[in-house]
C-alpha cells in the first residue's frame, strides 16, 4: 500500500513501527496507564483542578481526532478514484453499523453497563472509603466497556496501530485519579483484567489479519475506525452526543460490504 512513503501528515508518521509480539503493545500500555495514573492519584495531596481537567480533556478530543483522521488518511489509496470507492465504503459502513447496533440495543447495553458502575462510584462517594471490590468491578466495566479501546483492540490487531489505546490509557489514568481516593489503591488492580480483555480482543482479530489483508479487506477495516474514532472526539469534546456503542458493528460491516461490492 506504499505506507512508508505516504504514511505521514503534517510530519508526524502513523505508520505502525515493526516489532516483535505485535498484539501486545497497545494493551499493555493501557494497563500501564492506569497504573501510572493510580500512583500519581496516591501522591497527590490536592484533587484536580476544573481547569486542569479542561486542559486534558481538550487536549484528548484533539488528539483522539487527530489519529482518527490520520487512521483513515493511511489506509486510503489516494490514486485515481479509488479513494472515492473506499471513502463511501467506510462512510456507508458506519450508517449501516450504526442501525445494526441500534437494532442489537448496544447502547443500552453500554448505558446498563454504564449504570452499574456509576451507582457503586455515587454509593462509595457517599460513604468513603468505598468497598475495594466494588471500586474493582465499577473500574474494570468502565475501563473494558469503552468503545475506543475495542476500536483501539481492532486496529492494534490488524495493522499494529497502538495509538488509540494509548489515548485511552491516558483517559484511564486521569480517570484512576479519582478511583483511588474513593476505593483505595487495590483499585489499580483493575489493570489486569482490562490488560487481558483487550490483549484477547487483540488477539483475536489478528488471526483474522492474513486473511483479510490477501482480500484487501483490512484497509476498510481501518477507515471505519477512523470515522467512528472522529465520533469518539466529538464526545470527548462535548460537541454532542453520540451513541458510540452503536456504532462498533461498522468495524464487521466494511469488510463484507467491501467484499459484496468487489
Amino acid at each position: 500500500m506504499g505506507h512508508e512513503t505516504k504514511g505521514k501528515l503534517f510530519f508526524v508518521s502513523f505508520v505502525p513501527k515493526a516489532r516483535h509480539n505485535r498484539r501486545v503493545i497497545g494493551a499493555f500500555l493501557n494497563g500501564i496507564g492506569i497504573l501510572v495514573g493510580a500512583l500519581f492519584g496516591l501522591a497527590m495531596r490536592q484533587p484536580v483542578t476544573g481547569r486542569t481537567q479542561n486542559y486534558f480533556k481538550s487536549a484528548i478530543g484533539a488528539f483522539t481526532a487527530f489519529y482518527g483522521l490520520g487512521l483513515i488518511y493511511l489506509y486510503v489509496h489516494w490514486v485515481h478514484f479509488t479513494w472515492i470507492k473506499q471513502l463511501f465504503i467506510g462512510a456507508l459502513a458506519v450508517v449501516l453499523g450504526f442501525w445494526l447496533g441500534k437494532a442489537l440495543k448496544l447502547q443500552k447495553l453500554s448505558n446498563r453497563v454504564g449504570h452499574h458502575a456509576a451507582t457503586l462510584l455515587a454509593a462509595a462517594q457517599k460513604k468513603p472509603p468505598g468497598q475495594t471490590a466494588s471500586g474493582f468491578v465499577a473500574a474494570t466495566l468502565l475501563f473494558c466497556a469503552a468503545p475506543l479501546g475495542i476500536i483501539g483492540a481492532v486496529v492494534d490487531g490488524l495493522e499494529g496501530y497502538f495509538y488509540l489505546l494509548l489515548i485511552k490509557a491516558v483517559m484511564d489514568g486521569l480517570a484512576m485519579l479519582s478511583f483511588v481516593k474513593i476505593f483505595r489503591w487495590p483499585v489499580a488492580l483493575a489493570a489486569l483484567p482490562v490488560f487481558f480483555f483487550f490483549d484477547g480482543l487483540t488477539l483475536i482479530v489478528h488471526q483474522g489479519q492474513p486473511w483479510l489483508e490477501n482480500h484487501g479487506l483490512a484497509a476498510y477495516v481501518c477507515i471505519a475506525a477512523g470515522f467512528v474514532t472522529c465520533s469518539v472526539a466529538l464526545v470527548v469534546l462535548e460537541v454532542r452526543r453520540v451513541e458510540l456503542a452503536n456504532y462498533l458493528p461498522a468495524l464487521i460491516v466494511a469488510p463484507l460490504l467491501a467484499r459484496w461490492l468487489a
